[in-house]
């Protein structure tokens, strides 16, 4: 990714007499963006049937959004560079803003796909702006509490969505899901720039590494779609899925080796060389997709499953923003002080903890021991996010900032997208399994399902509806076992990924130019 200069360490005038207002603005924005990233999953069927489409086609609505995201996340630097960050941050957002007025406009699903992924790719330069901007606007010491309220808008962002979204979609039109974005778009953008114009970052031209970007589009886009259509088209027993998996391996090697060799690569791929840029975005990226991914299969098993309606499924969920927003400012105060692997260590082994106690829920459930976990969930998301961002930065350079952010965006976009997909593909695989094996036990050698079906006989029901009785126990019971297998594998992930943290290496917190390792 080309070099972008950040802003001067002495914040501008602007951002001295109002910190928490641009902390606010840019955390608002970043909300916004996160959260369109799933407000729209549990909308779907009502958007499908609205504009006439099939449901499988309904499903580009959200991967078109998460891949224009993540391709343009590499752009970030280049084009801060050429415009300065501030006004490159307030028109991604003014355009974001417009896009959600025109999803919400929007009469056939050509026309919503076409303006998620306007959405989607002006979200990208939002995220990793926003970031740069908050560590350029503090000084070192506040940069820590910065960062905890603007990470917990990251992770508590796809837990408010399903809800919101629910709620919208039950109470009011589909349509007002992206109109809601319009009041905090406008404010957000019209209330940075106000706060940073009079002290922009340098301008620089360089050359775009089209090459580069070329080929993100490429692995990326292709990689999405194998990891959407995958299950439908039984994986690599489809020449589709195998076309698709040879471009992937292809472009990305291609893709590697370009942008380790070009002078001015879009994605800085030297910045890996820095052991804890390295290290932090290996773990925050892949926790990141192993939260988002679980959470989406959480809320589907709610769902369809356990009789869950959209906004039910949401306050289930919502309990883990409680801590989350309460300990944020206090873990960011703590950063200066405490190491931060502390901090994420026992984020990690929290959501381990989580996931593994999700991983004993059976059929019979409440909603009380449901939510519980959740709760607890949010001490972790407090402890997460702001801890390894600290590390990711700690040791960058000013001018290398913006390249920096984006980078660890791209990735953390990335396997946030990725994660979900392989998770739903997971689940519905380790479904079919379960299915497969629980149908063994029923059959007229079976003492206990002949029993059973004697019993619902002897009720009066008719021998068909009996069938159907049984296939709903079994379907419930196959994707029960599904989910929890899902729940073990990603704590079990979580606690392997601990090591990783701690192959960082002080010091977090003082700005220098990278070197390698």
């Amino acid at each position: 990714m080309a070099d972008a200069r950040a802003l001067p360490g002495a914040a501008p005038a602007a951002a001295h007499r109002a910190p928490l207002l641009l902390t606010l603005l840019l955390a608002a924005a970043n909300f916004m963006q996160v959260l369109d990233l799933t407000i729209a999953n549990v909308s779907l069927p009502a958007i499908t049937g609205d504009l006439g489409a099939a449901t499988s086609q309904g499903a580009w609505v959200i991967t078109s959004y998460a891949v224009a995201n993540a391709i343009t996340v590499p752009l970030t630097g280049w084009l801060s560079d050429r415009y300065g960050q501030a006004r490159l941050f307030a028109t991604a957002t003014a355009l974001f803003t417009f896009a959600s007025f025109l999803c919400g406009m929007s009469w056939t699903l050509p026309m919503l796909i076409t303006a998620r992924v306007l959405q989607g790719s002006m979200a990208g330069f939002m995220v990793p702006l926003s970031q740069a901007l908050l560590l350029g606007n503090y000084p070192p010491e506040k940069r820590g509490m910065a960062l905890a309220i603007w990470g917990a808008t990251t992770t508590v962002a796809p837990i408010v969505g399903p809800l919101l979204g629910g709620w919208i979609t039950d109470n009011a039109h589909w349509s007002w899901i992206f109109f809601i974005n319009i009041p905090i778009g406008t404010i957000a953008a019209f209330g940075t720039w106000q706060l940073l114009k009079d002290r922009e970052t340098p301008i620089r031209r360089r050359p775009l590494d089209r090459v580069g970007l070329a080929l993100i589009v490429i692995w990326v886009g292709c990689l999405q779609v194998m990891l959407d259509k995958g299950n439908e088209l039984d994986w690599f027993n489809s020449d589709f899925i195998v076309v698709l998996a040879v471009i992937v391996v292809v472009s990305f090697s291609l893709f590697l080796v370009w942008e380790l060799t070009d002078q001015h690569p879009i994605v800085d791929l030297e910045l890996f060389r820095h052991r804890n840029f390295g290290m932090s975005a290996l773990a925050l990226s892949l926790a990141y997709g192993l939260f988002l991914g679980s959470m989406v299969i959480q809320s589907l098993w709610l769902q369809t499953q356990m009789g869950y309606t959209a906004q039910w499924a949401g306050y289930a969920m919502a309990p883990v923003g409680i801590f989350a927003i309460i300990l944020a400012p206090l873990v960011g105060r703590s950063l200066q002080r405490t190491d931060p692997r502390r901090f994420a260590t026992v984020a990690f082994i929290v959501f381990a903890i989580c996931f593994f106690w999700r991983a004993q829920f059976t059929t019979g459930t409440d909603f009380l021991v449901i939510a519980f976990p959740q709760l607890l969930q949010g001490v972790a998301v407090a402890m997460f996010f702001a801890p390894l961002v600290s590390i990711n930065v700690g040791g960058i350079a000013p001018e290398r900032m913006a390249s920096a952010t984006g980078t660890q965006n791209f990735l953390r976009t990335m396997c946030g997208s990725f994660g979900t997909s392989l998770a739903i593909a997971l689940w519905t695989r380790r479904e079919s399994l379960h299915r497969a094996q629980l149908a063994e036990h029923i059959n007229v050698y079976a003492p206990q399902s002949t029993s059973f079906s004697a019993r619902l006989e002897a009720t009066g029901l008719p021998p068909d509806q009996v069938h159907a009785v049984l296939d709903r126990i079994l379907s419930g019971q196959a994707n029960m076992l599904a989910t929890n297998d899902v729940f073990w594998l990603c704590g079990c992930l979580l606690i392997i990924l601990i090591p990783v943290i701690w192959l960082a290496r002080p010091p977090f917190g003082r700005p220098s130019i990278i070197a390698a390792d």
